[in-house]
């Protein structure tokens, strides 16, 4: 069955009605876009992203400078400080050597050779003086002293009546440090359990 002619044209009238609408939301959202207002609007928010990106980034680097200066300041510090560690401990047998030499010296000895014994004497006592302007702090633990792992060294352990345990019974070599770093631990004698 044919439609009737009068109901095509009416279908045709209201697709160009439609195909009309159309064409004026397209050319009112043309003319919002083409609204300097909503332009800048839009690229406002645009650089104000991009201002906290770059704000952001900007912070982060501020922040990992600081660190690298605290970083460095820190190094230098410690190489102030613990910078001569390796030729302090080269010096640290001259100590002992020179102690030993005196420890040997007896009175017979001291009266033969008086300018020998006092030249010893004096070139200890400068080390001596040398360590100790330079932060170098002898360590010589007392007999009956706990036993400190982080100072001393056990070079052995022995049952002594009327001691306690970790008690230290012989000083063998005395240690040093370089202000908080052990450059050598104390070498000592420990008391074990005594024997019933």
């Amino acid at each position: 069955m044919a439609k009737p002619q009068e109901d095509i044209v009416d279908t045709q009238a209201d697709d160009a009605l439609s195909e009309d609408a159309l064409a004026d939301e397209a050319v009112q959202a043309e003319q919002a876009e083409m609204d300097p207002l909503a332009v800048l609007a839009e690229v406002q928010a645009e650089f104000e992203e991009e201002r906290t990106q770059m704000r952001d980034r900007l912070m982060r680097a501020l922040a990992d400078l600081e660190n690298s200066r605290k970083r460095g300041e820190k190094d230098r510090r410690e190489a102030a400080l613990y910078g001569g560690t390796k030729l302090a401990r080269d010096l640290l047998p001259v100590y002992d050597n020179l102690n030993r030499a005196l420890e040997l010296v007896d009175e017979d000895t001291k009266s033969r050779s008086k300018g020998l014994v006092e030249g010893l004497e004096l070139t200890l006592r400068e080390l001596v003086n040398i360590f100790a302007r330079h932060g170098i702090e002898k360590l010589a633990p007392e007999i009956g002293e706990e036993f400190d792992p982080h100072l001393h060294e056990a070079m052995f352990e022995a049952p002594v009546p009327d001691t306690k345990a970790g008690q230290i019974i012989q000083v063998l070599n005395v240690g040093f440090r370089l202000h908080e770093q052990l450059l050598r631990p104390a070498q000592v004698g420990v008391s074990s359990t005594p024997a019933g």
